[in-house]
């Protein structure tokens, strides 16, 4: 294993804040808008993230909490925030996460939320989901699923039992999203998938701007969640099972996969590949990687579930490829430093890398959470045997076009 460097100092964080990711959760429900409970700061920064990624306007309240509010508690902020909201967007539900500063003074939210609703609720009081989202307690994919459990925690009821299925999704793309619709339909399943911002993060231009664009996961169907036959949860180990016929499509959607597999493996075989990102995504670009002949040498993430390295190793299970390091809760510095001594030739992850990656001369290969360098990084397709196809092709095509620039005389 690589030694690490003594130093306490993040340079360049591999991961973003948690209540971003919360926010991304609340955006993809139906009417839904996202609410940061701490400083005004916060929301813009998660806004300016978001924007780059998605190419989309999204309006992120706050309770702007000053130096008075960290003295003597940000309620009264809260609460004329969530009548602001209110009465400007009017939604049907408010999404609320904290922030590092109002869990830091140690506001009481469940307690100041109900003290709103015995002051100002009504009949047509917008519905109000809470979530703890300290930053300093976790990352941006952390935040992204304590928001979907707290959202079905506290939306869902006693429901008769019904024939359909939940799907949580995970934090993909817009295109993934779409994706997974398709195919539920190409199979005929009736799925409430959680959350969905396919249209509210990824829509049409229009003539007027609306304050908060339709789309989203139904109010109603994440009310009888509780009745579906089962929940398939993404990035977890159990694939979901429909008994159903696979369709031509897929078929032979699979078939062009393994085929151009065989025509660029001997392009990219025993090439040396770092993966960074959320830790989900790392696990299956890894797989994958394996499967085509690429040699992960690190797997980086800025997460710290402790799950990381073990479910590289399952990933890999079987394979014949060594095991690579795998380092949690890391920075760019300490990619960077690790990367110096696996003599890589090529680079994975989102945009945060790119200093990284141009230091070192290493070509990289855009995927996950943020891509801001690009156009269109909310539409990479991940998932499937299309997503595959699409990656495979883009890294194949990296790694010759590498070769080229790096001939003296121009390999063609």
């Amino acid at each position: 294993m690589t030694k690490m460097p003594s130093y306490t100092a993040t340079t360049n964080a591999c991961k973003l804040c948690k209540p971003l990711g919360a926010s991304l959760a609340f955006r993809g429900i139906e009417s839904c808008v996202p609410f940061l409970h701490g400083s005004q700061g916060c929301a813009t920064y998660m806004r300016r993230y978001i924007i780059s990624h998605f190419n989309e306007p999204i309006d992120i309240a706050s309770s702007s909490l000053g130096e008075k509010q960290a003295i003597y508690g940000g309620g009264p902020n809260l609460k004329l925030g969530l009548q602001n909201v209110t009465s400007k967007y009017t939604p049907k539900i408010i999404g609320v996460a904290t922030t590092c500063l109002t869990e830091t003074i140690g506001d009481n939210v469940p307690m100041i939320l109900a003290e709103y609703q015995k002051e100002f609720g009504t009949t047509d009081t917008p519905l109000v989901v809470h979530v703890s989202t300290p930053s300093f307690a976790g990352t941006h994919m952390e935040g992204f699923n304590a928001a979907v459990r707290e959202i079905i925690e506290q939306l869902t009821v006693e429901s008769e039992p019904t024939e359909t299925i939940n799907l949580l999704s995970g934090f993909i793309s817009t295109a993934d999203i779409r994706y997974l619709k398709d195919v539920c339909k190409d199979f005929d399943i009736d799925a409430t998938i959680l959350p969905d911002y396919s249209d509210t993060l990824d829509g049409q231009a229009l003539n007027d701007y609306p304050l908060i664009p339709e789309g989203g996961t139904p109010l109603s169907a994440i009310r009888t969640m509780g009745g579906a036959k089962a929940t398939i949860e993404l990035g977890s180990t159990l694939p979901p099972k429909t008994g159903g016929k696979v369709l031509e499509q897929h078929t032979a959607a699979r078939g062009r996969l393994i085929d151009s597999m065989v025509d660029g493996h001997k392009y990219i075989f025993g090439k040396r590949a770092v993966v960074y990102g959320e830790e989900d995504l790392v696990v299956g670009l890894t797989s994958f990687l394996a499967e085509i002949g690429i040699h992960t040498v690190l797997c980086a993430s800025g997460g710290k579930s402790g799950k990381f390295e073990s479910s590289i190793a399952e990933a890999l299970e079987g394979m014949d490829c060594e095991l690579p390091v795998v380092k949690e809760d890391v920075d760019f510095f300490d990619i960077e430093t690790m990367a110096k001594e696996l003599k890589v030739d090529l680079v994975i992850g989102h945009s945060k890398g790119y200093a990284f990656a141009r230091k070192e001369n290493l070509p990289l290969i855009r995927v996950g959470f943020p891509i801001h360098d690009r156009v269109g990084g909310q539409r990479i397709l991940h998932l499937g045997y299309h997503g595959a196809q699409a990656l495979f092709d883009l890294i194949t095509s990296t790694v010759i076009e590498k070769k080229q620039i790096d001939s003296p005389i121009g390999y063609s």
